[in-house]
């Protein structure tokens, strides 16, 4: 299975629904009525449950972080236009004493996706640009397979991952070191599903949506959002830059799972190639104000930031994310760059998680119904402490009591994305392996018209492989079986454990291609490479 190598938001809308069935023990039940919310029925929330749901939280957060080892985390929660809850639990790097606090900066990875999307709205609010704006007019050099998806996808089609590209398309073109202009360029080459009527996930689409803007604004993206948003609201400690998050001395580390219950700090994560979908790094402070914005639909302060109208369509169903396998089963919703779904309470929610498999986990979930939000930040590896927490906060509010094991069961949900990749994966060499070529029959530089050059080196009787620009992303080919070797990627799409092969096609006692499964995976298969010298 392909990762992203953000989390997506698709992912746990599949596990909410999944989950979203209750009972309570009868000791639990309370009398439930149809409240008077605007524009719809909705249960009514328990007389004082918000406040009694955030005297709860600091007990929630120290249960999660004591079951899964997280190192650190940062909550806060908004309701009535104000920050009623903002606290920081344990320490910002394994081994270290200094603590996390309400201003600790986080990456917050694919969060950065309903940030970003209210920077477009600005936009769209100030009349730059439309969601029904096609990305052609902003960016003429950018093109998809179909040269007419290429003319009229707009930039809600890629905000609302419905243009066709494939699931995580470019994430692999980043792992090994590509940056976003070569990444864009070489989208042409995914092939793409129906224009419109389907769901994929993919980074490098929001990223595109977000260029168009950013080109339309006549500036760069992060100093778009930079001037548009974080300065408006005094998000201070906000940036879409990775050398502003480095800079910061008040910042979290990343913390990989090594175990269960194990993290520890081994990586570090530069998203810049694909910023506006996964590269902010933010406080849970700052997030606030964030919130606060989106809840009173664009106006903060008492001044209007961005005109409703503009920003509704992104928090509205604009894609079905997770279609229902079942008739009693809700569907997961996608607007543009924001989740949109619906509580058993009846009640709307906005959410998204974000994840780098690396080392960082965060979830948001507001009720604009209840005016009521929660973001929270972690420095582990994804395993639904962050919805966990927030899910839990969101039941007491909207119940009184939590209505299952949430960190348990969005543990579960999340395991896939701790898979190791690769068709050996798992497997056991061959007992008595057919005898390789001598190891200059398959030394030399390949072309891949997608990935780029691939060059196969001989040195001290074993084979290396280098690809990505300048050669940067290494790795070793050991043999396996006749002129099938072995190779461990690296990158976070590869976690730990994960074993590819390489296989060479050989003609006259000499390779003529290789294909690499790992990089073969993608829809369009694009993991062979042809020998040029």
């Amino acid at each position: 299975m392909r990762r992203s190598s953000v989390i997506v938001a698709a992912s746990v809308a599949v596990a909410v629904t999944v989950l979203a069935g209750c009972t309570a023990p009868e000791s639990q039940k309370t009398k439930v009525e149809i409240g008077a919310s605007p524009n719809q029925d909705v249960l009514a929330l328990p007389d004082g449950s918000i406040d009694a749901a955030i005297k709860k939280l600091p007990d929630v957060v120290r249960s999660a972080m004591e079951r899964s080892g997280v190192p650190g985390i940062a909550v806060s929660v908004v309701h009535g236009d104000e920050t009623v809850f903002a606290e920081g639990y344990g320490v910002r790097k394994k081994g270290e004493d200094a603590e996390v606090d309400a201003d600790t900066v986080f990456q917050i990875a694919s969060l950065s996706k309903p940030v970003g999307a209210t920077v477009v709205a600005t936009q769209v609010s100030q009349g730059v640009v439309d969601w029904t704006s096609p990305v052609a007019q902003s960016l003429p050099g950018f093109a998809l397979a179909d040269p007419w998806i290429t003319e009229h996808a707009t930039i809600g089609d890629f905000y609302a991952h419905r243009t066709g590209l494939p699931f995580a398309a470019g994430d692999l073109l980043e792992d090994i070191g590509y940056d976003r202009t070569y990444v864009l360029d070489h989208l042409a080459l995914q092939p793409l599903a129906p224009f419109r009527a389907s769901y994929a996930y993919a980074n490098f689409g929001i990223t595109v949506g977000a260029e168009a803007v950013a080109t339309a604004a006549g500036t760069d993206w992060a100093t778009l959002s930079e001037e548009q948003l974080y300065d408006p609201l005094g998000m201070d400690a906000t940036s879409s830059r990775y050398e502003d998050f480095l800079a910061q001395d008040n910042r979290a580390s990343l913390h990989a799972m090594v175990g269960e219950g194990e993290f520890e700090p081994r990586f570090e994560r530069d998203p810049d190639a694909q910023s506006p979908a996964g590269g902010v790094s933010s406080s849970v402070n700052d997030l606030a104000q964030w919130m606060r914005l989106v809840l009173a639909g664009g106006t903060y302060a008492g001044a209007e930031l961005i005109a409703e109208a503009a920003l509704l369509p992104a928090l509205s169903p604009q894609n079905v994310s997770a279609p229902p396998h079942a008739l009693d089963q809700r569907a997961g919703q996608y607007g543009y760059g924001f989740g949109v779904g619906m509580q058993p309470s009846g009640r709307v929610t906005l959410s998204h998680s974000g994840a780098f498999i690396l080392g960082a986990a965060t979830n948001v979930q507001m009720l604009p119904s209840a005016d009521l939000g929660i973001v929270v930040l972690t420095n582990g590896a994804p395993i639904g402490v962050p919805e966990a927490i927030a899910a839990e906060f969101v039941d007491l509010v909207q119940f009184g009591y939590s209505t299952r094991d949430w960190l348990g069961d969005y543990g579960q949900a999340m395991a896939g994305y701790h898979q190791p990749a690769g068709d050996l994966t798992g497997e056991t060499p061959p007992a008595n392996p057919a005898p390789a070529q001598p190891l200059s029959a398959y030394a030399g530089t390949y072309a891949n018209d997608y990935y780029g050059a691939a060059v196969v080196s001989e040195e001290d009787g074993m084979l290396t492989l280098a690809v990505g620009p300048d050669g940067g992303s290494t790795a070793q080919l050991d043999p396996w079986d006749g002129d099938t070797f072995a190779f461990i990627p690296l990158g976070e799409n590869a976690p730990a454990g994960s074993l590819s092969s390489a296989v060479f096609t050989i003609a006259g006692g000499a390779a003529t291609s290789m294909t690499l499964d790992f990089f073969n995976a993608e829809p369009g298969l694009l993991g062979t490479w042809t020998r040029v010298q």
